[in-house]
């Protein structure tokens, strides 16, 4: 990876107390890793390409550009990791029609009424919480729906990593700040080695996304760019990679 994409937002204060203190050291793979792909639905991506100030106008979590320049990247990790016999993990929203256990997501956005009357401008009529079609999940891949930042809050997902006998995640996925960071931070507090695939996430403020890629490589995960994962990821013997998939068969 060339110059880290936060260098331009710190100070050279910042750079050496980073620096001196040590940290940013990497930590390295895992050995049996499972890719993440967090939140990559209509509701952070639009429904088109557009730039981010007329993509919010119809979804007001949108990412804009920014997003589709992920889904690519997405889809390249996602296809070695299946080719690989690798398990791919999606999470995306959901919630009661009314909105209710939605909770403290309503105090900090005034658009929040939204996500049940979507604006006249949206024309559309894909579910926002769809995840993106471009990336859209195998029949052995994991949906897990959930409610809060975090993909570990309330969900089953530290018990199906522990089902697939993966020890590891790749994370992709958006916001950058915040659920990416959320999930991260708990897979961290698991005692789980996670890695970063830098192109793969996204957030609608480049700052946010700058500085809190920054932090969570300076203190909890590696972020690397997305070439170099692809190549981890190849390079992996399968006779190593010993899963306990599911069958990708519909039950009767």
């Amino acid at each position: 990876m060339g110059e880290p994409v936060w260098n331009k937002f710190l100070t050279e204060r910042d750079k050496a107390v980073f620096g001196d203190a040590g940290y940013g050291a990497r930590a390295g793979f895992g050995k049996k890793p499972a890719l993440l792909v967090i939140d990559v639905n209509y509701n952070f991506c639009g429904d088109t390409r557009e730039p981010i100030l007329e993509s919010i106008k119809k979804y007001r979590n949108s990412c804009g550009e920014d997003a589709w320049d992920a889904l690519p990247v997405i889809a390249k990790l996602a296809e070695a990791s299946r080719a690989k016999g690798i398990p791919v993990i999606y999470s995306t929203g959901d919630g009661r029609g009314d909105g209710w256990d939605r909770g403290g997501w309503a105090w900090k956005n005034s658009r929040q009424s939204e996500d049940r009357e979507p604006p006249a401008a949206r024309t559309s009529n894909r579910n926002g919480n769809d995840i993106m079609d471009e990336i859209a999940p195998g029949p052995k891949d994991i949906v897990i729906e959930k409610l809060k930042p975090s993909v570990f809050n309330g969900t089953a997902l530290m018990g199906h990593i522990n089902n697939l006998g993966a020890d590891s995640l790749i994370v992709t996925g958006t916001t950058t700040s915040g659920c990416v960071r959320a999930t991260v931070i708990d897979a961290f507090s698991l005692n789980l080695r996670v890695t970063i695939a830098e192109e793969g996430c996204f957030d609608r403020s480049e700052a946010s996304h700058a500085i809190n890629l920054c932090d969570m490589n300076a203190k909890y995960a590696d972020v690397i760019a997305a070439d170099e994962v692809l190549e981890h990821i190849n390079g992996l013997d399968v006779e190593d990679l010993d899963y306990n998939l599911p069958s990708g068969t519909p039950g009767a």
